[in-house]
């Protein structure tokens, strides 16, 4: 028998197959598999009658010239993979060093042992270590090496020594830690936090360890070290005559924090009495460096955008030159420039003088996963943020009108196909026959010419993606304002993604307990070298346990009692294309 020319519609689109009618349903399929991409074992054909099974004779098909068969399937989403050998060999967990168990993809992270009260130094450690910056910069610093201490841990007793400088310290505790999933001792830290900032060191009034600290208190004092010790190369500023050596080294030098932590504020400070004003006392204009925003909770605290904006509008009392009195100053605070990793501090500890020490304030103060902070800037930088913070948001919804218009054609096209197959299932010449006569009657009673609905499959879908994703990334980076383009360690947009929390569970800065919480990166992919997409999970460091915690978690840590309330929170500057992504 000689081959038939037929035709099979599948997703909108129609292949032309030689159909062998001394074959079988099987070698159909393969011929199919080689036009469409659908493996055989995928395909439902649809035939008169039901489905074309693979041992089905297809002579007893009686297919005709140009006859249509329907194909419903997708192939499979490893496609058209060719078997290859593994470029890397593959290692058992059980075959691995503790080191390389814990570099492996999905390895849970170190935690660090609590060495009496020091829980308020793990969670800030733990924050810190979040961000890849400091930890590259870290492992380029080759300070440290002095004269061990005596103070704090006593290391003697253990059989170690170690550096009294803080920022080698944590170069090499973080070194440690990415060799381990166990809990980690940082007995060698604690001795150069304690050296360098003996508050530290104060003992338990009960006698066991240390007495508890405030988390801020070393996140400040930590960030201070770090200032002081990483430097990174600047843009060399033109050299005079007049200038020495040394003063030339300095200004080709910037402090790492100061780059990535640092913003800046413009303030003004104006004094309340209206007999200053009249006396001619003009207002105080300064620009002051910071490394956190505080938020500042009252009865009337809700959201962390209105205890912020309690903190850039503050009341000063001082004394008045004019005046030659004590009087009631304002201090308004916009921001000028805005740091890549924006560090907020809710302030729930304040001095309760009739049981002298730190009482916390319990009230409930929500904050977001996304924190937008233009409207706390300057007019000039405002001007620069926003046109790029709201392309991003046009882009995203332009993203989710993508995603929820791809889902319609997918309903439509399997509730089509599922029509075309009900119709086929027709029992009988007489009903293929009125259905047959039935469409034809439809076309021709019709005055437009019927055609038939064209569906994209995944592979076009990705490829409109892609190409739409890059003129998007160009449409950003245009927008980008040239002067934050230069600056590397800013925010560029007004937009920031929470990254980290650190906690406190208890009623004072005394007591309680300390935790933080981290979001997960994105494992890296081995082929483009790139982070994937992040599943949205949390790590949970409580010393040196450490767990992994849905999304929801974090939105219950706004306070509101004595249990984990965010005390430090680490927001991070939104991704925006880079010049190397623009490029053809």
């Amino acid at each position: 028998m000689s081959a038939i020319q037929v035709s099979v519609k599948h997703q909108g689109k129609k292949h032309e197959v030689e159909l062998d009618p001394t074959s079988t349903g099987m070698t159909f399929k393969y011929q199919l598999y080689s036009l469409t991409g659908v493996e055989p074992d995928r395909q439902k054909i649809l035939i008169k009658g039901g489905q074309l099974k693979d041992e089905t004779e297809l002579s007893k098909l009686g297919a005709k010239p140009g006859q249509t068969f329907m194909m419903m399937g997708t192939p499979a989403e490893s496609g058209y993979m060719a078997l290859e050998r593994p470029k890397e060999k593959m290692k058992f967990m059980e075959d691995m060093t503790e080191a390389e168990a814990a570099k492996a993809e999905g390895a849970t992270p170190a935690g660090l042992q609590n060495l009496g009260n020091t829980c308020y130094m793990n969670s800030t450690l733990q924050t810190l270590r979040a961000v890849p910056e400091i930890q590259e910069q870290l492992l380029k610093y080759t300070g440290g090496g002095g004269a061990s201490s005596s103070r704090g841990v006593g290391l003697s007793q253990y059989g170690l020594q170690g550096s009294i400088d803080l920022t080698s310290s944590l170069r090499d505790l973080y070194k440690q830690m990415s060799e381990t999933q166990e809990g980690f001792p940082p007995l060698i830290f604690l001795n150069a936090l304690q050296t360098t900032f003996p508050q530290f060191a104060e003992k338990s009034r009960t006698g066991h360890g240390y007495a508890q600290q405030d988390a801020e208190e070393a996140w400040t004092q930590i960030l201070s070290q770090l200032r002081q010790k990483l430097k990174i190369k600047a843009t060399p500023a033109p050299s005079t005559s007049d200038s020495s050596a040394e003063e030339t080294k300095t200004a080709q030098e910037t402090s790492f924090i100061d780059k990535y932590f640092a913003g800046r504020f413009s303030s003004t400070l104006t004094c309340d009495d209206p007999a200053a004003v009249e006396a001619g006392e003009e207002p105080i204009l300064s620009e002051d460096a910071f490394l956190k925003l505080d938020c500042h909770i009252t009865a009337v605290t809700n959201h962390l955008r209105d205890g912020i904006l309690t903190g850039l509008d503050e009341k000063i009392e001082k004394h008045s030159p004019t005046l030659d009195r004590d009087a009631v100053y304002t201090k308004s605070s916009r921001i000028t420039r805005l740091p890549k990793y924006l560090t907020i501090h809710f302030i729930r500890f304040w001095w309760k003088s009739s049981i002298r020490k730190k009482s916390k304030i319990m009230k409930k103060v929500t904050f977001p996963a996304e924190l937008d902070v233009v409207e706390f800037c300057t007019e000039t930088l405002r001007k620069q943020l926003v046109p790029v913070r709201d392309k991003v948001r046009e882009v995203r919804k332009d993203e989710e009108d993508v995603v929820r218009a791809r889902k319609r054609q997918k309903l439509a096209h399997k509730q089509e196909e599922d029509r075309a197959a009900d119709e086929i299932k027709a029992k009988g010449p007489a009903d293929e026959k009125k259905l047959v006569n039935d469409k034809a009657a439809e076309k021709k009673g019709d005055d437009t010419e019927m055609t038939d609905a064209v569906y994209k499959t995944d592979a076009e879908y990705d490829a409109e993606r892609a190409a739409s994703i890059l003129a998007t990334k160009r449409e950003l980076f245009a927008l980008i304002n040239p002067e934050l383009a230069a600056d590397e360690g800013s925010n560029k947009s007004g937009l920031y993604e929470l990254r980290g929390v650190v906690t406190h569970q208890g009623a004072s800065a005394d007591s309680g307990h300390y935790t933080s919480y981290v979001k997960k990166q994105g494992l890296i992919d081995h082929e483009t070298g790139k982070r994937k997409e992040e599943d949205g999970k949390w790590w949970w460091f409580n010393d040196e346990k450490v767990s992994e915690v849905e999304a929801e978690k974090i939105e219950s840590l706004s306070g509101g009692g004595e249990s984990h309330s965010a005390l430090i929170l680490l927001y991070r500057a939104i991704d925006l294309p880079t010049a190397e992504e623009v490029k053809e």
